[in-house]
């Protein structure tokens, strides 16, 4: 449609082959101007490789890969308007901070003057909250501030699209979480596409508007982290996201978007979710429960339960305890119990005999994956 805003990333029919192993099979994709957007998925699923297509560092075998618009096959990296973060950052040990970030615009043709380099050098400093470090040097800086020089180095030439690599791989889990709400802040400020490539789904869901979810070159499910989380396509999908309990079965019946799955010892029915392809009887599913979602209970508690069991494994997590419960009808279930609710009802102990329930409507039933 005239006048529309082209996205600034598009993938159509894209392949990549590497002789006879295919990275990338037929893609289609679209990022929108201003996102987060990750890739998300286990090694060996094409996410990497969709990233450095982008990047100029590969080409596709087949298909088109446009930003913003315009067609980048054949164009070389440096000539295309993206700049990349590098899990291990790539600084230069022998410049300092001023001169690590200043290394891209004294590649330009022609060169900024001097006072503008170091105005803008000053400006970047200042969105990536480290204000009077152009004279530090890099092995002076902790690792969340190395990090935070090499996103400042790639965002002075003010790309289109921003390429994060792994970029918190290297960091302790604290400063990690840190640096998530930092990376998401910096975008909304900066308004530039965030693309990022991750197999931490932590960081994917807490970061991204939106997540594709890949397996074997193919794309499995794109949605917001809300939608792959409480509406997974499949069982592979529900898998990667966030943890599940799964009960293998057989469907027996379909009703509406209920499907009623035969399990080991007893028949179980859960909601088909939206965009998942319809379940038939006679198909192998499963039914799948996010361990938040079971509750447990006392032996007296006068209360229908699905199952009765035993405590197995108990591991307090801070805000929530895990709970592994051994169950005669459904093997091992895991239930996550929140500290509000430990505290209100008192927690358990391995050996102590508990009934494990659910909401109604909380069960789904997925293509066994």
């Amino acid at each position: 449609m005239q006048g529309e805003t082209p996205p600034d990333v598009e993938f159509t029919k894209v392949s990549k082959r590497f002789g006879e192993v295919v990275a990338l099979d037929g893609v289609d994709l679209s990022v929108a101007r201003g996102a987060f957007y990750s890739f998300l998925g286990p090694s060996g699923c094409g996410k990497t490789t969709s990233l450095r297509l982008i990047a100029g560092f590969e080409q596709p075998s087949d298909g088109e890969v446009r930003i913003a618009g315009q067609s980048v096959v054949g164009v070389p990296p440096h000539r295309r308007p993206v700049n990349m973060v590098f899990q291990h950052y790539a600084l230069f040990p022998h410049l300092n901070v001023a001169d690590n970030i200043a290394y891209g615009l004294r590649q330009q043709l022609p060169r900024p003057a001097k006072a503008e380099i170091a105005r803008r050098v000053g400006e970047t400093l200042e969105l990536v909250r480290l204000p009077g470090y152009e004279k530090r040097r890099v092995w002076e800086l902790s690792g969340g501030q190395q990090q935070r020089v090499a996103l400042a180095r790639a965002l002075i030439n003010r790309p289109t699209v921003l390429l994060l690599d792994e970029p918190l791989a290297a960091l302790d889990r604290k400063l990690r979480r840190e640096m998530q709400i930092e990376l998401q802040t910096l975008q909304r400020e900066v308004g530039i596409t965030f693309v990022l490539v991750t197999h931490d789904q932590e960081e994917a869901l807490s970061m991204s508007d939106r997540i594709c979810i890949m397996r074997a070159g193919r794309i499995v499910q794109i949605g917001t982290p809300s939608d792959l989380y409480d509406q997974p396509v499949n069982s592979y999908v529900a898998d990667f996201v966030g943890k599940s309990n799964f009960f293998p079965g057989t469907v027996e019946q379909v009703n509406g978007v209920a499907a009623v799955v035969r399990c080991s010892v007893a028949a179980m029915q859960g909601r088909m979710t939206e965009g998942s392809d319809r379940l038939a009887p006679g198909e192998a599913a499963v039914i799948a429960l996010r361990p938040e979602l079971i509750e447990l209970r006392r032996p007296q508690e006068a209360a229908e339960a699905a199952a009765r069991g035993v405590v197995k494994n108990r591991i307090f997590l801070g805000e929530h305890t895990e709970y592994l419960v051994a169950t005669e009808g459904l093997g091992d279930v895991l239930s996550l119990v929140s500290k509000h609710v430990e505290a209100t009802r008192g927690g358990f102990q391995p050996g102590d005999e508990v009934q494990v329930a659910w909401p109604p409507g909380s069960a789904l039933a997925l293509r066994k994956n």
